[in-house]
């Protein structure tokens, strides 16, 4: 894969280089700085880009405000966001309109070289992959919220959805059966109000587009 990276600390950023190209993929170009993030994604239009939220000169939302402008550009350019912290805000706003190929990572889970990994490539699939603490304060309650209305393993379905899981990975992690999780998957996109689909990044997706629209009610 051909990716960009923008990272404002210097020590991050050569990591993510060194992790990348060890792994076989091609690093297209870094970026250290807000302004120098959208015209490196519009001229190498990467397979993927990893993103810091806030970068200089305002340290605000620099990265984020670059990745979506440039998926304004180049609709459903991959677009992976490290943040040392879980920013609601920034979460929602990167998953608006549902589109895909969309992860939301904190900056500790670089470190397990593994699920970065992993969470790279499926977002470059054009899938999902939220923290788990992102997912959490996605889930987080609220009055009236049809969510209330799921069982806590309807719940812990939902979570693990929402962070890009397959079926069989979500059998595994809640040792049932495939069977067992495709009707709790049932369940949840019932009492959601949300139409059957089925396995792979759509359901997913439709998720994260329920979740999304409970930020901006």
């Amino acid at each position: 894969m051909r990716v960009v990276i923008a990272e404002d600390n210097a020590l991050l950023r050569e990591g993510l280089v060194l992790l990348l190209t060890s792994a076989g993929h091609e690093v297209a170009a870094v970026a250290a700085s807000g302004p120098e993030v959208l015209p490196a994604l519009l001229e190498h239009r990467p397979d993927v880009a990893v993103l810091d939220v806030r970068m200089p000169p305002g340290f605000r939302d620099e990265g984020l405000r670059a990745a979506l402008a440039a998926r304004a550009e180049i609709p459903g350019m991959p677009v992976l966001v490290l943040s040392q912290y879980v920013e609601e805000t920034y979460a929602a706003e990167l998953l608006g309109g549902g589109a895909g190929g969309v992860g939301y990572l904190l900056k500790d889970r670089v470190g397990r070289v593994d699920e970065f990994l992993d969470a790279l490539e499926r977002v470059a699939a054009g899938g999902t992959a939220l923290d788990p603490e992102v997912v959490a304060e996605l889930l987080a309650t609220r009055k009236d919220d049809p969510v209330d209305r799921l069982t806590p393993r309807e719940r812990e379905v939902l979570r693990l959805m929402a962070e890009g899981r397959d079926n069989a990975t979500i059998a595994t992690q809640l040792v049932v059966t495939e069977r067992a999780v495709s009707k709790h998957i049932g369940n949840v996109f019932l009492k959601l109000g949300l139409p059957p689909s089925d396995s792979g990044h759509r359901r997913v997706l439709a998720v994260l587009a329920y979740l999304d629209k409970r930020f901006h009610a």
